[in-house]
């Protein structure tokens, strides 16, 4: 449970703070179905242990406490949340459950309105792009359809980011991409899964940056994402093995030999390098 000094809140907005407006006391009706959030705080699942972990503040750990608590479906959509209620059940300030509220809102996940009050939002209305919500789905009841949908969605982004990246020659992102895949050969040898993930990472950072198309940067957060989601197999590049590794070794040297389409090809091995992948991969359509 977290803990906190109390501040002093006289709950009026004053200049530059967060509230665009005052958050209305719930209807008699709606406060009857107000969340439970008895054991909310023993088993917040790893996502919150990790965010923990991270060194977050209150802030920080309260949207993910309640942010995990919303995509698993243990407070539903239309549910109202009353910022004293969240403030007393937590132990914190008004100030961060205001902030956490505006972060969750800006995510889709909450919705806040004038003589209404904060409520959760249906999926419909998520930032399922959203780093964050990621993580938090393929945590909860939707691991399977997040973990589908992600290899779906790399499948479509990262072969098409490397076929471009293939006619970008910078020598400099060359000999990093170079060293990612050293890096992740020391790392796979001693046994360091942990560099190996992060060597990972950059490697498809770096290639979906260097493709030339600002659109495509613009969703390398999701393949980033996918990358740090443990617990089951996305693709072949989310655990170490020398399958994956060779195939990291192949898309580099296809970039530095200007080989847009070998670049594009060991993508598309590397995504497959486990076979439980290829239920979720979309095979080729017939023309």
């Amino acid at each position: 449970m977290m803990t906190a000094a109390r501040t002093a809140d006289s709950g009026l907005a004053g200049p530059g703070e967060l509230d665009r407006y005052p958050y209305a006391e719930a209807p008699v009706a709606d406060r009857v179905v107000t969340p439970s959030w008895d054991g909310a705080d023993q088993e917040l699942g790893r996502v919150g242990r990790r965010a923990a972990g991270r060194g977050r503040g209150l802030h920080g750990q309260l949207v993910q406490q309640l942010g995990q608590m919303i995509v698993s479906g243990d407070l539903g959509a239309d549910r109202p949340l009353v910022p004293e209620e969240i403030g007393q059940r937590f132990e914190v300030s008004r100030t961060v459950v205001r902030e956490s509220l505006r972060v969750l809102e800006a995510k889709g996940l909450v919705s806040a309105r004038p003589n209404v009050g904060t409520r959760v939002r249906p999926v419909s209305d998520w930032n399922l792009l959203d780093p964050d919500i990621i993580e938090w789905r393929a945590f909860g009841p939707q691991r399977d359809d997040q973990r589908r949908e992600l290899t779906e969605l790399r499948w479509t982004i990262e072969p098409l980011a490397a076929r471009l990246a293939a006619g970008h020659g910078r020598a400099d992102v060359q000999q990093r991409l170079g060293d990612m895949v050293e890096i992740m050969g020391h790392a796979m040898a001693q046994g360091d899964a942990l560099t190996f993930s992060r060597a990972d990472a950059e490697f498809h950072s770096l290639l979906i940056q260097v493709a030339g198309n600002r659109m495509l940067e613009h969703l390398s957060g999701i393949v980033s994402a996918a990358l740090q989601v443990s617990g089951g197999p996305i693709a072949g590049c989310d655990r170490p093995s020398d399958a994956s590794l060779a195939h990291h070794a192949r898309i580099a040297d296809a970039l530095a030999a200007g080989d847009a389409t070998g670049a594009e090809t060991a993508m598309r091995q590397l995504l497959m390098v486990h076979p439980e992948v290829e239920r979720v991969v979309p095979a080729p359509r017939e023309h």
